[in-house]
């Protein structure tokens, strides 16, 4: 009898593919519907940020770091202020604190909300997405209040905040903090017992503790695999170590514990917002007080010589950080988000390196989806929540 010929077959996925979130190019070699290997391919969407960042003041380079991930755009502009706050020395006041850890929670709901509804709709579950647009929305609209911008604030500066926050900020914030923990339940009696969703994703994509560790994974990918490690709890800033919330783990390490770790996430942010809109007053200080940095009241720039020279300093020559680096992590959307700058004492950086955790999903990618079939890839593409700017910068 003579012998069956079989052999594999080399495919792209992508970069056009729908299913992998933005431009990221997968080499599959495939037998039949089974995965033999992938080779994934990024850089189709660099952009060169780091390095254009050397050219730009100390201040220009938010609106740079922010399109990095542009789902986290405030978590990014967090870490590379309080990089370089740590080089110049400078404290914040209290509220400045409350206030950028309100918006960081509130920019992670963002971000999961996005991941939640792709990830659903690329499963099957298409109307997720609405949902989740819809409550997202509601998030723009407070990024548009305070900074007048809904995607890319730049609302975070070095030395505290553009301005103060405006009014009916609070009214808009509380409204949907009451409206969310409802809309969370809804998204969970859809997805969390639904057959068809639980089919397509226990027991695919897993991902062991110790391979998470040797991958240098982070975040809820990290999380769901057992470990607890959060910047948030293991190495506290804006003064996280006062605020009460747990950190959500799982230990099955799959796509199903991913999307539950992610959901219970999105509960402790509500947790964390409420306690900080309780804390920040409608007024106050909204950047320290430093005239290196932070220009002088509007009124004093009218009316006073001086002021009006450091205000025409500041803007057009920059100012100057102390030669040293400095690196300072946060818990972003997806994991740990550190931010290295090296100052060689002039009003420009003079490196500006971040450590993206979309890089390490991507690079674990090809174990993860080995020997699983073409649709897992779709699940465990989604269920890790690629940014391909986060990688590609």
């Amino acid at each position: 009898m003579a012998e069956l010929r079989t052999e594999t077959m080399t495919v792209n996925m992508g970069p056009q593919h729908p299913s992998t979130h933005g431009v990221l190019r997968l080499v599959l070699e495939l037998d039949g519907e089974v995965i033999h290997d992938v080779t994934p391919t990024i850089g189709y969407l660099h952009t060169g940020i780091e390095k254009t960042a050397e050219q730009k003041k100390w201040q220009q380079v938010i609106p740079l770091v922010e399109r990095m991930d542009y789902l986290a755009a405030t978590s990014n502009s967090l870490s590379y202020a309080l990089c370089v706050e740590k080089l110049l020395g400078l404290e914040m006041p209290q509220r400045v604190k409350d206030i950028r850890v309100l918006l960081a929670e509130l920019q992670r709901l963002a971000s999961h909300l996005i991941w939640l509804g792709t990830h659903a709709m690329e499963i099957g579950a298409v109307s997720m997405l609405f949902y989740a647009v819809r409550e997202r929305e509601l998030l723009l609209n407070i990024n548009e209040l305070i900074a007048g911008f809904r995607f890319f604030p730049s609302y975070f500066r070095i030395g505290g905040l553009r301005e103060d926050l405006p009014r009916g900020f609070h009214e808009a914030v509380n409204a949907f903090l009451e409206r969310f923990p409802g809309k969370i339940d809804d998204f969970e009696k859809l997805l969390t017992k639904n057959d068809i969703f639980m089919r397509r994703t226990q027991g695919v994509g897993v991902i062991s503790l110790d391979d998470a560790l040797q991958w240098g994974l982070v975040g809820p990918i990290a999380r769901a695999a057992g470990t607890d490690y959060d910047v948030r709890k293991y190495f506290p800033y804006t003064g996280y170590e006062t605020y009460d919330f747990r950190v959500p783990t799982a230990t099955e390490g799959d796509v199903f514990a991913r999307y539950q770790v992610r959901v219970a996430e999105m509960r402790e942010s509500v947790k964390i917002a409420k306690q900080a809109i309780a804390r920040i007053t409608p007024s106050g200080a909204w950047a320290c007080d430093d005239p290196r940095v932070v220009p002088p009241p509007k009124d004093k720039v009218y009316t006073e010589m001086e002021a009006l020279i450091q205000h025409f300093l500041i803007y057009s020559q920059g100012f100057t950080v102390p030669a040293g680096d400095a690196y300072v992590p946060i818990e972003g959307p997806r994991g740990e988000h550190g931010c290295y700058v090296v100052s060689d004492g002039t009003n420009r950086p003079w490196r500006v390196k971040m450590r993206a955790p979309s890089f390490m999903a991507i690079q674990a990618l090809p174990s993860v989806v080995r020997g699983g079939l073409i649709a897992d890839v779709v699940a465990v593409i989604g269920s890790n929540d690629v940014v391909m700017g986060d990688c590609d910068r």
